[in-house]
């Protein structure tokens, strides 16, 4: 049918060729998701340049940041690049280009981002609630120390921007993997097939589930006012911003158990794929990612002993970043399973309207 249409309209044409694809068009939301996504990050990348080039813009007298020398210019174009990131996927998930590229080179990156984005997206908004509502004078995430790192109004521009960032770009993404790979979670979770790895797959699914007890009970602590496995100057420098944080990162870890042991187990037959590989992938992606950095952060020191954080605090993200990435491992062998059984069924129907 397809071949002969082709063939007609090149006959129509005096050709005697296929006609020419349509040009690459996207729709006015997504053109105007694109630009909110680049511009949103015009804010971070100016203030880090900015810095680079030895500007104090935002920095108060006295704050250790105008002693970090080589290694925190180093820093600053390192998170430059990372934001730059940004627009790379923005441009990626809206250009024709885009839809040429492998999928773990897409999805990997949009991962990280989530997982580094969902932290401050979920726990900045809510910091500035409490405080509305009365919590005790707080500091923004990030802001760990008595000491004055940056002025107040550099918080709320960086993160705004972050913010417009993640909705910008998870809306993007949402409507990409929709187009090219929606098949593969349409259906409710008694739909999916047995297959000869599922054995395999719930029992790494419980192992991630139960390593995100070590988290899960650390941040539970934290969150309650137990100082522990903190380090003595975190202890000392504790507001109602750490609370939501570490309120905030108990919730991702629940939130992750919960996903992965759904898409595990299928108790709840009748519930849509979505919701648990939606909680899978943004659970995972911020114990994994967030763990990450912050981790990083934890190894690059600092000079005081009273600031280096615990082997308690170590071990604590290292095994969240375990724990996020089996799930996100799970995630990939999910879906090479079902894009493989779904190229099968369409090879089977092809062949089969070859032969009728």
């Amino acid at each position: 049918m397809t071949a002969n249409r082709l063939i007609d309209t090149g006959a129509r044409t005096g050709t005697g060729a296929p006609p020419e694809e349509p040009p690459y068009r996207i729709g006015r939301a997504r053109s105007v998701l694109r630009v909110v996504a680049i511009a949103s990050c015009l804010p971070y990348v100016g203030l880090k340049t900015a810095w680079v080039a030895g500007s104090r813009l935002g920095i108060p007298d006295g704050s250790p940041l105008l002693d970090g020398g080589t290694a925190l210019a180093v820093a600053n174009g390192a998170t430059v690049l990372m934001d730059g990131g940004v627009v790379v996927l923005a441009l990626l998930l809206t250009r024709p280009w885009g839809l040429r590229l492998p999928a773990w080179l897409l999805v990997l990156p949009m991962w990280v981002a989530s997982g580094l984005l969902l932290p401050i997206m979920t726990a900045f908004p809510a910091q500035l609630v409490v405080r509305l509502l009365g919590g005790g004078g707080g500091r923004p995430v990030g802001e760990g120390s008595s000491e004055q790192f940056l002025d107040p109004w550099v918080f709320g521009v960086v993160y705004g921007g972050f913010i417009v960032q993640g909705l910008a770009l998870g809306t993007l993404f949402a409507l990409y993997a929709g187009e090219r790979w929606g098949h593969l979670w349409r259906g409710r979770l008694r739909d999916l097939p047995e297959t000869p790895t599922a054995p395999a797959l719930r029992a790494t699914a419980v192992a991630a589930a139960s390593a995100t007890l070590v988290p899960g009970v650390i941040h539970l602590l934290w969150a309650t006012g137990s100082t522990a496995g903190l380090e003595p100057a975190r202890a000392a420098d504790r507001t109602s911003d750490f609370y939501v944080l570490e309120a905030v990162s108990l919730l991702f870890v629940v939130v992750t158990a919960v996903g992965v042991l759904l898409l595990a187990f299928r108790r709840t037959g009748g519930l849509s794929l979505r919701p648990p590989l939606v909680l899978a992938w943004c659970g995972s992606a911020q114990m994994a990612c967030w763990g990450g950095w912050l981790n990083l952060a934890g190894l690059m020191g600092a000079d005081e002993a009273a600031d280096r954080p615990t082997a308690a605090t170590m071990v604590t993200y290292a095994v969240q970043m375990l724990a996020g990435a089996l799930v996100v491992t799970l995630g990939a062998y999910f879906f090479a399973e079902r894009a493989a059984a779904s190229a099968l069924s369409a090879r089977g129907e092809l062949d089969e309207s070859r032969g009728s």
